[in-house]
């Protein structure tokens, strides 16, 4: 059967579909894609993969045309041999979204040309097998924008051969790559970017940024530390992650004593009042000084319930000494990077404060915990004996007066 005729025939109607405007921008895609096909089970084949290109021409933001062609090798199912399948299709199209919109859902329609070639076993065409059928399709998918030159496109598709009536189907996945025009003298009309930061308002995550402002793909502008505020306004540009802060980016100190809330242990001291590192009033004075034999696995801050009536003696020392209160202070050796050091031993500080505070009920406001890395030896690195000494955990009791 001649497909030639039907196929110039959808073209014309298409063609004319389009009344010619003053100012249109058309865009022409072209479009690999690659596909996995069920057929039907009275054409004796095995799903298969199926690759191909089209051509498509969106002459409206909302109606395209495409020509396609298609291939697979596919197995027979019941007997030994192949089939080299081809198929030249066209298809209407109507989306439900203009081109600047990052998402295109659609539906299509079209007709084509399918060549079933049958092979014997040993992959030789065999002659007078030939089969070419008229196939019909209709079909719907989604477009998604990477940006105005480069989407995506995703395509579920059922095809009816007319002459055996057959039903296949044929799930696809591609890549296009758009090339825009205008149609008539006027030039097209570029998407809307109301703050003109070179990101359309369709993709603008951030649509008030400042004029000349440098912003990612999104329309932000960068944010390394993820504070809320912009790396050009943060005066504190390595605040920690979740950390409370104002519109310099810096950590709040509600109470104004040179502590920030999150490390304040003292939240609501007087103005004008001396405090020391935790936020508190009077002067801290460390009056004992013990090692905890705790030991941790490589590389972790886990405590064995083994190590409880070790940690018990820090409890029993702020019991003993009434108006006192402790750091626990992490220590480490000096193998691997100093800044991970610091915080395996910080870690490690929080995992033993953690234990007073739960396990053994001392009042967390006792209780501070602080990793002081590698920078605190108390004995040669160099030797393994050494650096097992330095890695060490202390309770430091002290007392403010």
């Amino acid at each position: 059967m001649n497909i030639m005729r039907p196929i110039a025939m959808v073209a014309i109607a298409s063609t004319f579909a389009a009344p010619a405007l003053a100012e249109r921008t058309e865009t022409v895609y072209i479009n690999p894609f690659a596909a996995y096909q069920l057929f039907d089970d009275d054409r004796d084949l095995s799903e298969t993969g199926t690759f191909g290109f089209g051509l498509e021409y969106r002459f409206r933001p909302n109606w395209a045309i495409e020509a396609m062609y298609s291939r697979a090798d596919a197995d027979r199912k019941y007997v030994s041999g192949s089939s080299d399948f081809e198929e030249l299709r066209v298809d209407g199209t109507y989306y439900f979204a203009p081109q600047d919109e990052a998402w295109n859902p659609y539906v299509s329609l079209g007709a084509g040309h399918a060549d079933f070639g049958v092979n014997d076993a040993s992959g030789v065409r065999t002659a007078g097998t030939n089969h070419d059928e008229t196939r019909v399709n209709l079909g719907t998918g989604v477009r998604y924008n990477i940006s105005d030159a480069i989407s995506l496109r995703g395509d579920l598709r059922e095809f009816h051969g007319i002459d055996e009536s057959t039903f296949d189907t044929q799930v696809s996945l591609g890549i296009s790559f758009a090339f825009n025009r205008t149609a008539g003298s006027a030039a097209p009309m570029a998407p809307t970017d109301t703050d003109n930061d070179g990101v359309p308002d369709s993709r603008d995550q951030c649509p008030g940024t400042p004029a000349g402002a440098s912003v990612d793909s999104t329309g932000c502008e960068p944010d390394a530390d993820r504070d809320g505020v912009a790396d050009v306004r943060d005066t504190c540009p390595d605040t920690p992650r979740g950390a409370e802060v104002n519109s310099h980016g810096c950590e709040l100190d509600s109470d104004n004593d040179g502590v920030v809330n999150s490390q304040d242990l003292c939240p609501d001291t007087a103005a004008g009042a001396k405090v020391d590192e935790t936020g508190c009033e009077g002067i801290t004075e460390t009056i004992d000084t013990f090692t905890i034999e705790v030991q941790f696995p490589t590389n972790s801050s886990v405590i064995s319930n083994a190590y409880d009536a070790e940690i018990r003696r820090v409890a029993d020392a702020l019991k003993a000494n009434p108006g006192t209160v402790v750091e626990i202070a992490g220590h480490a050796d000096n193998r691997g990077e100093a800044s991970y050091n610091e915080l395996l031993s910080q870690r490690r500080a929080e995992a033993v404060a953690k234990r007073l505070t739960d396990a053994l009920g001392v009042d967390p406001a006792k209780v501070s915990a602080k990793g002081y890395g590698e920078n605190e030896p108390v004995a040669s690195n160099d030797t393994a004996a050494g650096r097992a000494e330095n890695r060490r955990v202390e309770a430091r009791i002290q007392v403010i007066r």
